[in-house]
């Protein structure tokens, strides 16, 4: 018994020295930090969910104020939350090749076709598939598909005016967070898999049930997330995947069936499964991102040169179904987040609402009712409306990336006497939720306010403190995509519906907790009637 009491004793010591010798870390360096509970380091509050993940990133952001950086600890491991803009400015695009990757959160072997998708691929292979997918998302590829998106539109619009018509009130009540996602859903299984599917007739429709699995982040995945970053090779260990077979399996057997029947029919239709046909085949080229000179809006993001490069790389089945796969999980819930989070804001600012329905009834007489890709890219004030929601409410709450060889961030603040390097496989996290509801980049910053982004106001805006799609080579590659989607729903929406509080309206929003996602707790309700 004695023999026991000691090997406990000898252990808890090792522990304490283990643990002492890992929190130290950034007290070493002079770099400012939360202090760490022992084994769960910063995490408690989110773990235990008594904050959302925007409560608890901004918290941190806010505790040190003057730091160009803060320490953070994910259980024992260490990561560091950059604050300095210039320092941002060097890491995503200067110094990019020190910082190349994203943390490793699903495992290519566990889960290939999840694990192996742009997201996720490291170092070469990375630029590689960059250059291959990069000319499937340049605005002329878009143009071709807004024709897609377009009858999307009319589905929903007809809808919901049966929906209205059949009420007893003239108006109905919708969650729109849920009418966005079902748009975002049937627009995907057009514009990717030529398929026709009307979500808000047939609620259960599988690709509505299989998408909604795959892109919907539960606690359960957050913990799986962090669980993967920083425990891998135990994760490995135990196999553990982040989805179901099911939905594997479902989006393995639909894009491969697409392909072998185009290819056997000969079925040329301009969307995704085509490009990416065209790209095994070697055949998309990069070309000129815009139409007439005409840009997909302030928000999208430039090509870098990574994404311009010539490849000959031969590409398995399995890497295109793994691209069809992410573009399908990040359009179903990054873009329905961005389409929600600004049908909230028309409908609580409804000055807002009455200049856009103004500029849209504009284009319908200048046009004469045409509605293109070039018409809706010239539309300044919804230009206007779409970045202020962008900045207010990001799909993504900060970039992360893992450092790929050792760096030296120099010193955290003045009172330092020495510069912190951080490391090989640590991480780092770029707060973009907390950067744009900065006072000092945005005054009154938890206002909605588009003129923001006028033409009179845009260069007010401090390069690298508006970050909606990231930055750098490594940023995102469906931008146009998205801000084109998100313009065309919001453009029909409003000719035919007006939009207002109802009273499950959430003011002020709070957000739910037990959900990665961003998502208003109570649902995103708003009122809409037919405009007269």
């Amino acid at each position: 018994m004695l023999l026991l009491w000691i090997w406990c004793l000898v252990l808890l010591v090792v522990l304490w020295l283990y643990l002492r010798r890992k929190y130290s870390q950034f007290s070493d360096y002079g770099v400012r930090h939360l202090r760490p509970v022992p084994l769960l380091g910063n995490m408690t509050r989110l773990l235990f969910r008594m904050e959302h993940s925007t409560d608890f990133i901004d918290r941190m952001y806010k505790a040190f104020p003057n730091e160009r950086f803060i320490g953070l600890y994910e259980f024992v491991s260490p990561a560091v939350i950059v604050k300095d803009i210039e320092l941002l400015k060097k890491i995503t695009v200067k110094d990019f090749e020190h910082f190349l990757d994203h943390r490793a959160m699903i495992d290519e072997k566990t889960d290939p076709f999840f694990g192996r998708n742009l997201f996720f691929l490291k170092g070469q292979e990375w630029k590689d598939m960059r250059s291959t997918l990069s000319p499937a998302f340049t605005s002329s590829k878009m143009r071709l598909m807004l024709p897609f998106m377009v009858n999307v539109g009319h589905q929903m619009i007809e809808t919901l005016k049966k929906k209205i018509k059949n009420s007893k009130t003239n108006y109905v009540d919708v969650d729109c967070k849920d009418l966005t996602t079902r748009f975002a859903n049937d627009v995907i299984a057009s514009c990717a898999f030529g398929l026709k599917v009307d979500s808000l007739v047939e609620e259960n429709n599988d690709f509505y049930k299989m998408g909604k699995e795959a892109s919907t982040f539960t606690f359960k995945q957050l913990l799986l997330f962090f669980a993967v970053a920083n425990f891998p090779k135990i994760m490995k260990i135990l196999n553990i995947t982040f989805f179901s077979d099911t939905v594997t399996n479902f989006f393995k057997h639909l894009v491969l069936n697409t392909m072998n029947e185009r290819e056997s029919h000969q079925i040329i239709r301009p969307d995704m499964i085509h490009l990416l046909m065209e790209a095994k085949k070697g055949k998309l080229t990069h070309e000129d991102n815009t139409i007439n000179g005409a840009d997909a809006g302030f928000a999208a993001v430039e090509e870098s040169n990574v994404g311009k490069n010539n490849v000959n790389r031969v590409w398995t089945d399995d890497d295109l179904v793994a691209q069809a796969i992410i573009f399908f999980v990040a359009g179903f819930e990054t873009v329905s987040s961005a389409m929600s989070f600004t049908l909230h804001e028309l409908a609580v600012n409804p000055d807002v609402q009455d200049v856009l329905v103004a500029e849209i009834r504009e284009n319908e007489k200048k046009n004469g009712g045409k509605f293109d890709y070039n018409s809706i890219q010239n539309m300044v004030y919804m230009d206007m409306v779409v970045s202020e929601a962008l900045r207010l409410w990001p799909a993504a709450l900060g970039l992360d990336r893992v450092c790929t060889k050792d760096y030296n961030l120099g010193r955290a603040n003045d009172k330092c006497d020495k510069d912190y390097i951080i490391h090989k496989g640590e991480g780092i996290f770029l707060p973009i939720w907390c950067i744009h509801r900065d006072p000092r980049y945005y005054p009154n910053p938890n206002k909605f306010d588009p003129e923001r982004f006028s033409e009179e106001n845009r260069h007010r805006i401090q390069p690298f403190t508006y970050l909606p799609f990231g930055a750098g080579p490594r940023n995102c590659i469906g931008s146009r995509f998205a801000l084109c989607e998100v313009k065309v729903m919001i453009y029909q929406l409003l000719q035919h519906i007006e939009i207002s509080p109802s009273d499950k309206t959430a003011i002020p929003v709070k957000l739910c907790k037990n959900t990665f996602n961003l998502k208003i707790e109570g649902g995103h309700w708003v009122r809409m009637k037919i405009r007269e």
